[in-house]
């Protein structure tokens, strides 16, 4: 193998252990990254980057690899952390996951790892590539491209995926049989800055929060919410209008946030017509392919979680049009759709309009 060496980015759970792990068997020249993204040092006991970096150091340890510590935490803030407060500003619902990756994980890591000599870059996603176009994992309870949709295609070429083949359960049962200190870890949830911390605890020390009226479809007040920014499209629990329950007697969930008014609609019952959508507009555009044609039938999701939706997708100038063959729930301005076609991830865009 001519060429190498490999850097992994290794966050000190048992996926980016594995794929160290497998990455060695295969006869790679294989060294560790860890990326500290925030700083820790804020008083509390939710961020856990020092211990994952104790796991990151054991692990690199057991497989006899060097493993090094960056900090890119001012990046992080400038490029993620900062647009993330402007969007809940502006009563969007962005993700800054999508925006990690591709400012952070697969462009300051990306960059690094090519300036210090190696050769390609590794991490513990579950995706898969053919270092031209980005494929869907094997395991899809885990398949991650979702949230890779919007890093630069280029990066493709030198990046390698261990996981895409093969399925979570094989990854600890790999992990268990080699003994790693990660083996049983759970894996990491919710957004990484705010870790396990209540959001609106977390979101109260950066964005003032500026009260206003809930109303319902017909403009009757229900009660006060507490900022727009605690508030998305769907939501259901922690509205904060107690036991109203309407002529129905169903819940109430949130259908509209109107920033200029800040006004918090809400509508009842889980089929409410107002809490669907056919169409999207994007207000950016990523693609990870750009053969495809201007105007197709694909596939996509406004969500991690969900199953692929059929659609008639257009590719614009700077944006991408979608309508779906059935209305979507809580379609949601600031989050990602992200399109298919079979397996392959073509990219996507944040939502901005809906209808």
């Amino acid at each position: 193998m001519s060429e190498n060496k490999v850097l992994v980015g290794m966050s000190g759970g048992v996926d980016s252990s594995v794929s160290a792990f497998l990455l060695k068997e295969e006869g790679y020249e294989v060294h560790g990254l860890f990326m500290k993204n925030w700083d820790d040092d804020d008083g509390t006991p939710y961020c856990s980057a020092k211990e994952d970096f104790m796991d990151a150091a054991f692990v690199a340890d057991q497989l006899n690899i060097p493993l090094y510590e960056i900090n890119f935490a001012k990046e992080y803030k400038e490029r993620v952390f900062s647009y993330f407060l402007e969007e809940l500003k502006q009563g969007r619902t962005p993700n800054p996951d999508i925006l990690c990756n591709k400012e952070i994980k697969f462009k300051e890591f990306y960059n690094y790892a090519l300036s210090n000599g190696f050769d390609y870059i590794a991490t513990g996603h579950y995706a898969r590539t053919d270092q031209t176009k980005l494929f869907k994992a094997l395991d899809s309870n885990k398949d991650q491209t979702y949230f890779l949709h919007a890093i630069d295609k280029e990066v493709l070429t030198k990046t390698l995926f261990p996981l895409g083949n093969i399925d979570k359960e094989k990854v600890r049962e790999i992990a268990r049989d080699k003994c790693l200190v990660t083996s049983e870890k759970k894996d990491s949830t919710g957004i990484c800055f705010i870790g396990e911390r209540p959001f609106p605890e977390f979101i109260s020390n950066y964005v003032e929060e500026n009260t206003g009226k809930i109303i319902d479809e017909n403009g009757n007040s229900l009660g006060e919410h507490k900022g727009l920014q605690y508030y998305t499209l769907g939501q259901r629990q922690g509205i904060g209008i107690g036991g109203q329950k309407g002529t129905n007697n169903s819940p109430w969930y949130v259908a509209n946030k109107n920033i200029e008014a800040n006004l918090l609609t809400v509508v009842q019952g889980n089929d409410n017509p107002l809490l669907f959508s056919k169409e999207i507009v994007t207000r950016n555009k990523y693609l990870l392919n750009n053969d495809i044609e201007h105007k197709f039938e694909g596939m996509a999701k406004i969500r991690y979680r969900q199953k692929d939706q059929k659609c008639d997708i257009t590719i614009e100038q700077d944006k991408i049009k979608i309508k779906f063959e059935k209305p979507q729930r809580a379609v949601t301005p600031g989050q990602s759709v992200v399109i298919y076609r079979d397996n392959e991830c073509l990219g996507g865009g944040e939502i901005d309009l809906i209808y």
